[in-house]
């Protein structure tokens, strides 16, 4: 009998998120984000589900190649752009489209063969001081592009460093908006935070990366409250069933003390699976139809769950970790870290399950 942990993936949720972005963006295309393989969805699966975007973005060369291979036509952009000249030119063959961030990608694309075109994304650094060209050197930097016979369509582009937040995107979209002054291009400004709170980002193309996945960009707002539906499922069961004493600890180190009678389900899931070894005693699950919280610390392949008043729990009862009835982002949250961490850090030793549409 196999170990009962499993990751199920429902690909009709994705489609339903995907369809959450395009209904506040109704005029813009869509780049579906799937880098690190499909932010650990498993990039072919999510793509299928994710079929009616107009564009997926990726950050791996591979990547994008396994998607044509798979017989996916629609535009593919490589986040990061090309890291060498092999990628380019065969990238530009296989109408791969390129961010374009440093001066020093422009030797990668000189090279190209005669009638190679290549389409390039033009980021701009409107104030996220991560990738980007200085906004006073972008109309520069525009026309030595329209001059080079071996660029195709180019479209601007940047990122947003707190879509999500307090700061939101006004700042940065007057640098943009200055840097981009008279360039007729089309644009691609919003990534998921700003296509669900800020419409004036959406211009042509959006960027949805972590709500495709039923996750929510904001801690304020819940992932139900925005109509996202969660896509993975984390879920084990309970192995053994343990009764403590007032007074006895719980796993390593004891940092768990009972201060009353407890009992406790003993669940075939750790940090050995993906989940977070950091996660602190207090962080939710759902064993059976009821929320309860983890006790103790998370070892490599278990960890621990009050089950205490729950007489119907037992060996085999299953528990959800994350996902369906257990929010992935308040599972983060009580973790101390964002819902990206989680499901990008699923391990290969946990059997993935397709929830077909």
């Amino acid at each position: 009998m196999p170990r009962p942990i499993t990751a199920t993936i429902d690909l009709a949720a994705l489609a339903h998120n995907l369809g959450v972005a395009r209904a506040h963006a109704p005029h813009a295309r869509v780049f579906a984000v799937i880098k690190a393989n499909a932010y650990g969805h498993g990039l072919l699966r999510a793509a299928k589900a994710l079929a009616a975007a107009d564009g997926f973005a990726v950050l791996e060369f591979d990547a994008a190649i396994r998607l044509r291979d798979a017989g996916y036509t629609q535009r593919i952009v490589l986040l990061e752009g090309f890291f060498d000249a092999r990628e380019a030119e065969a990238g530009a063959a296989q109408k791969i489209a390129s961010v374009l961030h440093t001066r020093e990608q422009f030797a990668l694309i000189n090279p190209l063969a005669a009638g190679s075109r290549l389409d390039v994304l033009l980021k701009i650094n409107s104030g996220m001081n991560r990738l980007g060209f200085m906004p006073q050197a972008v109309s520069g930097v525009y026309e030595t592009l329209q001059e080079n016979p071996a660029v195709g369509k180019i479209t601007l582009m940047t990122h947003f460093a707190d879509a999500d937040g307090a700061g939101g995107v006004a700042a940065q979209m007057a640098v943009f908006e200055r840097a981009a002054a008279g360039i007729a291009a089309p644009r691609s400004l919003a990534n998921s935070a700003a296509t669900l709170r800020y419409p004036e980002t959406h211009f042509d193309w959006i960027r949805p990366g972590i709500l495709l996945y039923g996750s929510s960009p904001f801690t304020d707002r819940s992932a139900a409250e925005l109509g996202l539906k969660p896509v993975m499922t984390l879920a084990s069961e309970i192995i053994s069933v343990c009764d403590l004493k007032p007074g006895d600890s719980v796993g390593y180190g004891g940092t768990f003390r009972a201060e009353r009678a407890m009992r406790i389900g003993i669940v075939a899931c750790g940090y050995a699976d993906g989940y977070p070894r950091h996660a602190p005693s207090g962080t939710p699950l759902r064993v059976g139809d009821r929320m309860t919280a983890t006790v103790g610390r998370v070892s490599m392949d278990m960890l621990c769950a009050d089950i205490t008043g729950m007489p119907e729990a037992g060996i085999g009862t299953r528990v959800v970790l994350w996902g369906e009835g257990n929010p992935i982002d308040a599972v983060a949250q009580a973790a101390g870290t964002v819902s990206y961490e989680l499901v990008c850090a699923l391990a290969p030793r946990v059997p993935v399950i397709e929830q077909p549409e």
